[in-house]
C-alpha cells in the first residue's frame, strides 16, 4: 500500500515536471516568435521615419532636400527645450543612422565642433539610385576651418558604401580635385566616372540606394547664417 502510494506520488511528480517543461518550451517558443516579429516591426517603423520626413522644417533650406544632421537641432532630442518632452521618433531615427552624438554637433560653435547635413533625395525629390549618375556643386570658400567632406553611405546598412575606391568620400583638404573658375567644386556620383572628372568622382553601386553626409569640421559663420549653402544633388542620367 505504501509502495503503491509512493509510486503514485512519483508518477504525479514526473507528470508535473513534464507539464512544466512543456509549458516552459511553449512559453519560450511563443516569446521568441513575439520578439522576432517585434524586431521586424521596429525596423520597418524606424525605416519609415528615417526615409520619409513628415516635418518639412527639418530641411535646412526652403525648396531644398538637404536635411539637418539632428532633428530639432537637439542632441538630447528635446521638444521646446524639454517643455514638450522628448522626441522619441527623432532619437530612433538618428540612432538608426548613427552611433554617437555630441552637443558640439548641434551648438553654434564658430571654429569649433562640427556640423552635418545629409542628403537622400535628388533635386526632383527622388531617392538616390546607385545605378544612376548625379552631380553636386559645392560653392567655394567652404565654411570649415579644418575641412569639409562628403561621404557616401549604403542605405541598407547605413555604413560607408563598399566599392573599388579606398574611401567613398571627397575631402577638400585631403583630395586634389578639379576646381571651377568661380572656386566651386562639382562632385560626381555614379557607378562609372565621367570622362576627365575622375578626381571628383565617388563611386556608387548599381541596385543599391545611397545617401550622403556633408561634414563640416570647425564650421564658420557662413554655415550658420546660411550665406553658404550646398547645391542640390542633380540627376545627370
Amino acid at each position: 500500500m505504501v509502495k503503491t502510494k509512493k509510486r503514485r506520488l512519483h508518477d504525479e511528480y514526473l507528470s508535473s515536471v513534464d507539464a512544466c517543461l512543456h509549458a516552459d518550451t511553449w512559453f519560450h517558443e511563443r516569446m521568441k516568435k513575439i520578439l522576432k516579429q517585434a524586431a521586424k516591426l521596429g525596423n520597418a517603423t524606424v525605416r519609415a521615419l528615417f526615409w520619409y520626413e513628415r516635418d518639412q522644417s527639418e530641411f535646412l533650406y526652403e525648396g531644398s532636400y538637404w536635411k539637418r544632421g539632428m532633428i530639432g537641432n537637439s542632441h538630447e532630442y528635446l521638444k521646446d527645450q524639454g517643455l514638450g518632452g522628448r522626441n522619441i521618433d527623432a532619437r530612433a531615427q538618428y540612432f538608426y543612422m548613427a552611433t554617437f552624438n555630441s552637443p558640439a554637433m548641434v551648438w553654434k560653435l564658430i571654429g569649433k565642433g562640427s556640423q552635418y547635413a545629409w542628403g537622400y533625395l535628388d533635386s526632383n525629390g527622388d531617392y538616390l539610385d546607385g545605378g544612376k549618375s548625379y552631380k553636386l556643386n559645392l560653392p567655394g570658400d567652404a565654411p570649415a576651418e579644418k575641412f569639409m567632406s562628403v561621404v557616401v553611405y549604403d542605405s541598407q546598412t547605413r555604413s560607408m558604401v563598399q566599392t573599388g575606391q579606398p574611401y567613398p568620400s571627397k575631402n577638400n583638404k585631403r583630395d586634389k580635385m578639379i576646381t571651377n573658375d568661380d572656386g566651386s567644386i562639382d562632385l560626381y556620383f555614379g557607378p562609372k566616372a565621367p570622362e576627365g572628372k575622375e578626381a571628383n568622382w565617388i563611386q556608387t553601386v548599381p541596385k543599391k540606394g545611397w545617401f550622403c553626409l556633408l561634414r563640416l569640421y570647425s564650421p564658420t559663420e557662413a554655415w550658420f547664417d546660411k550665406t553658404w549653402r550646398p547645391g542640390e544633388i542633380e540627376l545627370v542620367n
